[in-house]
């Protein structure tokens, strides 16, 4: 395995990673927004990563990752009985999001730890090549 593959699996990390921090902005900032019927109120998303296999062999292996989706979760949505809301259906019941805040923090702080830890291999590899060349002098 080169450096240079190393720089590209810990890039598409990153990615990977951004697209789970967007995807979980996305859900906090959508977590107040109340529908007239559970099929308008908001559904958390969550994306799927996919092992993407470039490489395995004996002397070598290279496996990078990829989003293959977004996935709509299927938990219900709660709904309130609030008949002033503008959104209330006729019964008076306004559906709340079925974003569940904690879950969505954690997420967002493996997603930043997980970033993170692929930066420090982008450097770790960057510093291993910067030594190789000055071997050469």
């Amino acid at each position: 395995m080169s450096m240079l593959t190393t720089l590209q699996i810990s890039s598409s990390a990153m990615n990977a990673q951004m697209v789970r921090m967007n995807t979980t902005a996305s859900n906090l900032a959508n977590m107040d927004v109340v529908g007239s019927s559970e099929a308008e109120a908001y559904k958390a998303k969550k994306p799927i990563f996919k092992t993407v296999m470039e490489t395995y062999t004996n002397n070598d292996f290279q496996a990078s990752v990829s989003v293959s989706g977004i996935h709509v979760t299927e938990r219900a949505n709660s709904k309130r009985y609030d008949p002033q809301n503008p959104a209330a259906n006729g019964d008076g019941y306004v559906f709340m999001s079925n974003v569940n805040s904690i879950e969505e923090m954690v997420d967002m702080t493996n997603a930043s730890r997980s970033y993170q830890t692929n930066v420090e291999v982008m450097n770790a590899t960057k510093k291993m090549m910067m030594s190789t060349l000055q071997l050469g002098r």
